[in-house]
This record gives structure tokens, sequence and C-alpha cells, in this order.
């Protein structure tokens, strides 16, 4: 421990040898619409290792379980409040028959997940086990249904096996199977990436059939669906136009949207680990892309619902690298830096800052998978910087968003620029408020001034996530490298705020 606080002293220590900027912020107290708190969600595929050797371990692996599901990492998750599960994909949703999944496991045909990496799956995985994992997590299960290769009879079928609970044939067999009660599960997306490995529909071909199987997808008594679009890939505004003027509203709750940030190019991704200054700021300027993707397909929306009565869904984002080296290149397995920690910073600020809109979105993904919040090992596990993000965003749980007024100096690499803070506000239900604030300047301080509008208050206290380097990461010989540590740089004067934000770091303050 003593060498940790050493650490960390030293760390502040060198930052004040960085040059130093000045930014002002306004935040007003009036409050504004509420941030959901789905817009922490996060999603768990059949890919690599995070269903299989992540969530669902082997019987003699020496860890707390109950039955296979690996209950540290259950452990972990509650702590940040999880609040929403996307399964079974992804791209796996769209080959993924739930009847294999279910009845005893000995009796389960296998699978080969073509998707990621041709492996033999035994399905002994599935909607009963899925749904354990999530009442051991608290939160709400989010289905993704068959429409690739599926039928109308499929998905219909799966919502009334787990939200009917009168005398059925589908009943019947979830009883049979140990279930007497219904789950009642909200979340259904009708299908997933439907312009790509859903089914390389087009959009106006994905609307027919969307209108078709979301008809059967019913409202059981006490259980009315929440059905989401399969929408659009990162900029395809004319897939949003399409769905919004083709699917009458009352038909769906969200339209989706993907966007991956990538640091180079698909063919070549870039490590998530040995990287430049001019490859992290690219990185930090194609996170930001996510602002204008928002903006946009949030524009289109307007035009067919301006009362927001459909919810965009991000229910797939995140950074995508190339795997660690020696690894399966279809598990999709990468290490997670700082760097990323901040992509998932600036990502939720994007995201509250737009949550009238914005009401669910989902991390791709939660363990050993792309930017995974859990990383194991046999019986140890890691969690990691973006982890911690999602520890000291949990404030941010269904509080009222503040609108802000922002001017941040730039920071400047190649002859471009991008401004180097990114900030929301919210304030819960005790008044309490909070500002999450990054910085994305890997050398220079940044000085803040904050003025605030209708907010009384008489303490600030803060906690940072920050390191010497941008590369840096958690391993399982120092897991703790990157962590929440307490913030001091911030001070009342006056009617002000002040603070003193470290280089590359996310910092959350508490006013009260």
């Amino acid at each position: 421990m003593k060498k940790i606080l050493f650490a960390a002293g030293m760390l502040f220590a060198t930052t004040t040898a960085f040059a130093q900027q000045t930014a002002s912020l306004v935040v007003d107290g009036a409050p504004r619409n509420v941030i959901s708190r789905h817009i922490y969600g996060h999603f768990s595929e059949h890919l690599g290792r995070c269903i299989y050797d992540g969530f669902w371990v082997d019987e003699s692996l020496n860890v707390p379980k109950k039955d296979r599901i690996r209950l540290d990492v259950v452990e972990a998750l509650k702590k940040i409040n999880i609040p929403n599960l996307r399964w079974p994909g992804g791209c796996f949703a769209d080959e993924y028959h739930w009847r294999d999944g279910i009845g005893p496991r000995t009796e389960r045909p296998k699978m080969i997940n073509t998707h990621w990496g041709g492996v033999t799956e035994d399905n002994s995985f599935g909607t009963h086990e899925f749904l354990e994992l999530c009442e051991l997590l608290q939160c709400e299960p989010y289905i993704s249904a068959n429409v690739g290769s599926g039928t109308v009879d499929e998905m219909s079928k799966w919502v009334e096996y787990l939200n009917f609970s009168g005398l059925s044939p589908m009943t019947e067999l979830r009883k049979q199977n140990g279930h007497a009660a219904p789950w009642k599960v909200s979340f259904w997306g009708v299908g997933n990436e439907s312009w790509g490995c859903g089914g390389n529909m087009t959009a106006e071909y994905y609307v027919g059939e969307y209108r078709r199987y979301a008809t059967y997808a019913r409202n059981y008594p006490g259980a009315p669906l929440k059905k989401i679009v399969s929408g659009a890939n990162s900029g395809d505004y004319h897939w949003t136009e399409t769905c919004m003027k083709g699917i009458p509203l009352n038909q769906m709750w969200g339209l989706s949207v993907h966007y991956y940030t990538v640091p180079k190019t698909w063919g070549d991704k870039g490590s998530a680990t040995a990287f430049s200054e001019q490859e992290y700021f690219t990185t930090m300027q194609k996170c930001l892309f996510m602002d204008t993707l928002v903006t946009k397909h949030s524009a289109i929306m307007d035009k067919y619902d301006p009362k927001k009565r459909v919810a965009l869904a991000v229910d797939e984002w995140g950074i995508w690298t190339n795997v660690e080296p020696g690894t399966n290149p279809g598990f999709l397995y990468q290490q997670n830096s700082l760097r990323d920690a901040m992509i998932a910073a600036v990502t939720l600020n994007i995201f509250n800052n737009h949550s009238e809109r914005v009401r669910l979105a989902n991390l791709a993904q939660t363990v050993n998978v792309l930017q995974a919040l859990v990383l194991t090992e046999k019986e140890k596990m890691l969690l990691t910087p973006t982890y911690h993000v999602f520890d000291l965003y949990k404030a941010h749980h269904d509080a009222k968003r503040l609108s802000i007024q922002l001017n941040s100096p730039d920071y400047n690499v190649g002859g471009e620029k991008i401004p180097a803070l990114n900030v929301s506000a919210s304030q819960d239900s005790t008044g309490t408020v909070h500002i999450s604030i990054v910085n994305m300047h890997p050398s220079q301080k940044v000085s803040l001034q904050t003025t605030l509008k209708d907010v009384k208050w008489k303490n600030v206290t803060g906690q940072v996530i920050t390191s010497a380097k941008f590369t840096d990461v958690n391993t399982f010989a120092a897991p703790d490298k990157i962590r929440i540590q307490k913030f001091d740089g911030a001070r009342k004067q006056g009617d002000q705020l002040t603070a003193v934000l470290p280089p590359q770091s996310v910092v959350m303050l508490e006013l009260k």
C-alpha cells in the first residue's frame, strides 16, 4: 500500500511542472430531463471469452460461483450499478436459435459460432442462465432477437416463453424447464446490424421485416415491450430516415445506432498499448465524432418525432483496436489503457448532454472482449481503467441533466485541434450536483473557473482517474496502477468553483 500511495504522490507532484491553460464553465442549476441510467448499459455477446470463460466458467475453476456464473465478476458489476445487459449479440444474435439453449444441458445441440472464430458452442449458457445472471446482477435484460436467420414465429414464441403467465404451450415448456413465473423482459432488439451481419438488408426491406416481426412480438399482461429498431451503421443517415418514416412511432421504443472508435483503419486498427501522441490525438478526435452522429441522427428523428417519444439507443460503442499479440483474432481480446478510460468518459458526457434523446446505450463489451470492464485469467480478475470511469459516473444515473456552457482551450497536434476539455453535469434527488470533466491534453493542466447559476452548495469534493502515460494499463501483476483516487484540486472561492485539472485525466466533482 505504501508503494501505491507513493507512486500516486509522485504522479501529482510531476504534473505541477506542466504548462497550464485556462477554461471557463457555466452550469445552469435549472434541471432539465432525466439522464436515464440505461445510458450506462453493457453488452455480453457470445464472442471470444466474454460468456464462456468470462461470465460462465468451468466447474473446476477455483472462484466463487453460483452454478457456473462467476460471482467475483458479478460483484464488480453490481458495484457500478449496471442497469442493463444486452445478449446474445451482436452478430451472433442472428444465428442464435433460442430453443437450442433451453432444457437439460446434456441434451442441448452444439453449434458453430461462424462469426467469431468458428468455435463450437455447447449451448450450456442459454436463456435461463442469462436471466439468472441478470437477476444476480440486479439489472434488466436486453435481448436481441434473431431476424437474420430466424422467423417471426421463433421470436414470437421466445417473447411468450419469457413473458406470458397464462396457460400456453410456451409457458408449460418454461415450467418444465424449472421457471414457473415469467421474467417479464422489456427490452427487445428486433434484429442486429440488419444492414450487415444481420442479413445485409436495405433499409427499405428491413422496415417491412421490422413491422412484421414487431406485430407478433406481443405485449403480455404486466410485460409491455420496449422494441428497438436495428438502426444505422455510424453515419448512415438514410437508414435512420427510412426507419423513422416507415415505422409507426407506437411500434418502436427505440432506434439504435452503432459506432466504434477505430484509431487507424479497419484493416489495421492500431495497438491497444503502443501508440504515439499523434495516434492518441486522432483517436480522441474520432471519439468526439459521436457528438456529431448523435446530433444528426437526433435531428432526423425530430422531424418525425418532435416529442421525442422514440429513444436513440447507441447499443454498441467503444474503442476497437487490434487484438493482443498471440491471441485468437476472432476473440477480439484487447488491453485497456488510460486512453480508453478517457474515451469512455468523453462518450458518456456526450450521451448525458443528449439524454433528452439518448436513453439507452451499451458499451462493447463487458468481459474479455473489446473495451472490456473486466479482464480474467483463470482465477485472476482485474478491473480496467474503463471500469473505474463507470464507477465514477454512476453518480449521473437517473439524475437531472444540467445545461452547461464551456469555453475550452484547444489541444493541437499536427495542425489540427480539438477542445481539451469535455464536460457534463447533473443534479441527483438529494440536490447534490456532479460535474464530470475530461482533460484530454496529455501534457498541460487546465485551470477551470466555473459559474453556477441557481445552485446552492457549500462544499466541493472530487475524485480523479489519471496516470503518468496515456498508454498505461492495469495488468494481473499490477491491477491497481490506474484506479480512482482522491482529487484535491477544486476549491470554493465565493460563489465560484475553481479547479486545476491534471493532464490526461477524468475528474468527478461533487457539490453539496
